[in-house]
This record gives structure tokens, C-alpha cells and sequence, in this order.
């Protein structure tokens, strides 16, 4: 069976809503928010059946796509110089991030209720940004890769900048120099890699650098992974390049921040991993001890500012750096124990995120301001809402049985083996994640109240899709993991035989 219009059609799907949304009045609020949700279901359900078909056994290289795209001709017009192909493919750890970004995508949609004006520009952007992350991980080649990452800046920066609070365009502003900076740190590497190798086949440049032939030097490789490792720290973000996702995180709007915290901050991992440690291996390598600091370094920062911020969105930003830095933590193991449980806490964290950033902008809606104090005794007005508002702090503070958990175990596991004392020193970032974590949630909902709750509605009809949905993914990774490690396994093997383990 001919399946390879598969993700041609799960990643270009939002662009027919886009379509739609052009035709209809700008003044159909409900007509036009519920055909920007329904937009968002077809790549859902595609990339649903895609894991299924994955779980019944056949092979995931059912869905590549490869065609000729662009050619750059010589003198001799018969004989291209270099080709650029249209190619999209799915390895185990690209089909979970396709699946968690419909989801989250999904799910931020209807966090889009709370958009208060200019409905129609809102999902066409927000639809657009769809299409630039789905295809940001199916891309199968560096040029098409940078394309869609290039599609995802754009709209966001509108999206923060018109639909965000008080200081939107100071986020977006500061959103759009970083990300561009890092953009082009990106650009060149993929401009050098392809004049020397002809290619920018994810797959090819892996074989062609492994060879000792290859047109490299190692000081040039060197080189090329630590502007990789810039480029994609800004995204990450890595400290010290991580003030403008604070911004970001503070000012956006709900259905934005869901789709920032939860996937394209994940976008910096997701470029490690493919693209640090599947082409340049050898460097990735010279460079862990390095990547284990600036891991450690990223929690504890985070985790310790994270404590003393009266701003609960201030505490969730500062959770995110700090969340992040065990996806360095494990990577930096080089086992496959530590990468395992970066790639877990690259899917965890982009659903507890989600959820998190989801109740924090009910609550906003509600009460007008996310600061702890005036939020004291909310667990009276809204305690449905508190309630997963705590198991969502319990989950990011890795109790077991929540997909925080196995994450941040089998990371910290990896590392022990290798680093043991960098890693000790990393595990008073996670006592202090329970710490910031329950003194902000607790603080919220049990301390004295300074204000009355009693007229305050609590969750209610669609607002429990999200919530519910997240919470029962984040238990199911926790109690049954396999539903990320079968699909991991393949991609596994091919990292470690690249390490050369």
C-alpha cells in the first residue's frame, strides 16, 4: 500500500483551514474559531494512525517521501552542481514529536477562546505556525528543515506581538532577534556542509562526515557543532541565552505559551539530537563534560530563580530553563540510558507545560493577574481547577507513577555512570523543583485568601478537554513508558551505533 502521501498531507493539512478562514466574515467569532479547531484535526488523526501503524508492527519508512525539488546548474545546464529534494520522513523519535505537536496543537486551539479580538488573523497565523512545526520534524534534509523552522518564527512573532499583555511587542521583538540570530548561526552551517558534501541529507551527511575521507577537517567539524550547538541552545534555550523566553512565556497569550513551552522550545532539542549528535557524533562526544555543566548550570539556575519569583508564569518560564537542563543532562551521558530519558523529558515536559500553561491562563481569565498572593485560597472558588493545578505540579517535580518521573531518572541514571559527581551536584535541582514547585502551587491554593473566590466559576465544558486529556497522557507515560520507548528503540540503536556503542 502507497503511503507516502501521508505526511505531505499531515503536515500541509492546516493550510486548507487557513483557506477556509479566508473566506469567512471576520465578524463570525464561533463559525471562525471552530473552523480553526477543526483545521488542526486532520493532522491529528494522521499522525494517531501513523503511531498505530507504527505499534502493528510496519515499518515507519512507509510514509518517506522523496522528489526532486531544487537543482543549481553549471556552465553545463545538463549536469546540476547540487540538488535539493523534497524529502519527509518519520524515525521513531520524529513520529512521537509529530504526535505530541497535534495534540498540543490541538489543545492550544481551544485555549484560543480566550482570544478577545481579530479572531480570523489569530488561526490563520496560528495555523500557519502548525504547518512550520510539523514539518520542522519530517524534514529529512537540512535546507527543508531551516524552511519550516523560518515558517514557525514568523507567525509567532505576530502571534505574542498583537494577541499578547501589557509588554507583547517588547516579547516579540526580543522573540524575533534571538531566534533570528540563531537562524542564521543555522544558515551558515547548513550552507557550509552543503558546498562541501554536495548534499543536506540528514542521513547522507552522517555517513559522509563518519568517513575519514570526508572534505572536513576536524577543527572545520569542531566548529560547525559548537555554531549547531548556539543555534540551537538559543531555542532550548541554554543559559546565558534564555532571557527571551522569559518574555515570551509572561506576555503571550494561552494557546501561544502552550505551543512555545510545549513544542517549539523542544524544536533546540530535537536539533541536538538529530542533527548535533547524528552528524557530528566525535564532537558531541569532545564536548559532553561541557554539555553535563551547562545542564547542571541550567537547572540549578533556573530551579533557584524559579523559587523566589512572586509571578507564577515568572515560576513556570524559570521551570522551563531549569526543565531543560536535564535534556542536556542526559544527552551529555552518551548512554543509551541518558539519551532515553532526554527524549522522555523532551515529550513530558511538552505536555506538563502545556497543562500548566493552560490552567495558568483559566485562572488569568478569571482573575486578571497570576501573581501567587492574590491567588491565595483559590482551592475554595476553584478547587476542581487547584486540584489539577497540584497533580500538574506533582508531575513536574517527577513523583512517581507521572511521566516527570521516569525522565528525570533515566537521565540522572545515565549520567551517574559516566559523571557522577556533576550529576550529584545536579540533584539539588530536582530537591529544589519540589520546593518552588509546592511553595508556588500550595501558596495558590491553600494559603490565606486576600480576596473572595465565592463568585468564581470553576473549570468548565470544554475547558476539561485539555486538562483531562494532558493529565491522562502524563500518567500513562508514568505507569506504562513503553509507549515511548517501542517507538524509541530503532532511533536508539542507530544514536548508540553512531556514538559507536
Amino acid at each position: 500500500m502507497n503511503l507516502n502521501w501521508v505526511l505531505s498531507t499531515l503536515v500541509f493539512s492546516p493550510l486548507l483551514g487557513i483557506i477556509l478562514l479566508a473566506f469567512l466574515p471576520k465578524t463570525q467569532e464561533k463559525l471562525i474559531k471552530l473552523v480553526g479547531l477543526l483545521a488542526t484535526l486532520p493532522a491529528l488523526v494522521l499522525s494517531l494512525a501513523a503511531y498505530f501503524h507504527y505499534l502493528a508492527g510496519k515499518k515507519l519508512s512507509d510514509f518517506s517521501v522523496s522528489a526532486e525539488w531544487i537543482q543549481f546548474r553549471g556552465m553545463n545546464a545538463n549536469e546540476p552542481i547540487f540538488s535539493v529534494y523534497y524529502e519527509l520522513g518519520l524515525s521513531g523519535f520524529q513520529l512521537l514529536l509529530v504526535v505530541l505537536t497535534a495534540i498540543v496543537a490541538t489543545l492550544s486551539a481551544i485555549a484560543a477562546r480566550y482570544v478577545k479580538k481579530e479572531w480570523k488573523g489569530f488561526f490563520m497565523l496560528f495555523l500557519l505556525l502548525e504547518v512550520g512545526m510539523l514539518g520542522v520534524f519530517t524534514a529529512e534534509n537540512l535546507i527543508l528543515f531551516f524552511l519550516f523552522f523560518e515558517i514557525t518564527l514568523i507567525p509567532t512573532f505576530f502571534l505574542i506581538g498583537k494577541w499578547g499583555y501589557f509588554e507583547k511587542e517588547k516579547a516579540a521583538y526580543s522573540f524575533l532577534i534571538y531566534n533570528g540570530l540563531g537562524s542564521a548561526v543555522l544558515l551558515i552551517v547548513i550552507m557550509i556542509l552543503f558546498a562541501k558534501t554536495g548534499t543536506t541529507n540528514v542521513e547522507l551527511l552522517s555517513q559522509m562526515i563518519a568517513d575519514p575521507t570526508a572534505p572536513l577537517s576536524a577543527d572545520l567539524k569542531l566548529g560547525l557543532f559548537i555554531a549547531l550547538l548556539i543555534a540551537f541552545g538559543v531555542k532550548l534555550p541554554i543559559f546565558p541565552l534564555h532571557s527571551w523566553m522569559l518574555r515570551v512565556h509572561v506576555q503571550a497569550p494561552p494557546a501561544v505559551v502552550m505551543i512555545h513551552s510545549g513544542i517549539l522550545l523542544k524544536i533546540g532539542a530535537y536539533g541536538l539530537i538529530r542533527f548535533g549528535m547524528g552528524i557530528f557524533p566525535e564532537q558531541f562526544e569532545m564536548l559532553a563534560v561541557l554539555l553535563a555543566i551547562l545542564g547542571v548550570i541550567n537547572l540549578l539556575y533556573g530551579a533557584f530563580l524559579a523559587f523566589i519569583q512572586s509571578d507564577f508564569k515568572m515560576v513556570l518560564a524559570y521551570s522551563s530553563i531549569s526543565h531543560m537542563g536535564i535534556v542536556l543532562i542526559g544527552l551529555a551521558a552518551m548512554n543509551e540510558a541518558g539519551i532515553q530519558g532526554a527524549i522522555f523529558q523532551v515529550i513530558s515536559h511538552g505536555l506538563i507545560s502545556a497543562l500548566l500553561f493552560f490552567l495558568v491562563g483559566v485562572l488569568y481569565e478569571r482573575t486578571e493577574t497570576s501573581i501567587i498572593d492574590h491567588l491565595g485560597g483559590l482551592a475554595k472558588g476553584m478547587p476542581i481547577a487547584a486540584g489539577f493545578l497540584l497533580a500538574g505540579a506533582m508531575a513536574s517535580l517527577g513523583l512517581p507513577g507521572m511521566s516527570g518521573f521516569v525522565s528525570e531518572f533515566m537521565a540522572f541514571l545515565g549520567l551517574f555512570k559516566v559523571q557522577p559527581w556533576i550529576a550529584a551536584v545536579g540533584t539539588i535541582g530536582i530537591i529544589m523543583t519540589a520546593v518552588y514547585l509546592l511553595r508556588a502551587v500550595l501558596g495558590m491554593t491553600f494559603a490565606q485568601a486576600h480576596r473572595k473566590f465565592d463568585a468564581i466559576v470553576d473549570l468548565k465544558g470544554v475547558e476539561y478537554v485539555p486538562v483531562i486529556v494532558l493529565m491522562l497522557l502524563i500518567v500513562l507515560i508514568g505507569v506504562y513508558p513503553s509507549v515511548l520507548s517501542s517507538p524509541l528503540q530503532a532511533t536508539l540503536e542507530t544514536i548508540m551505533l553512531g556514538l559507536g556503542g
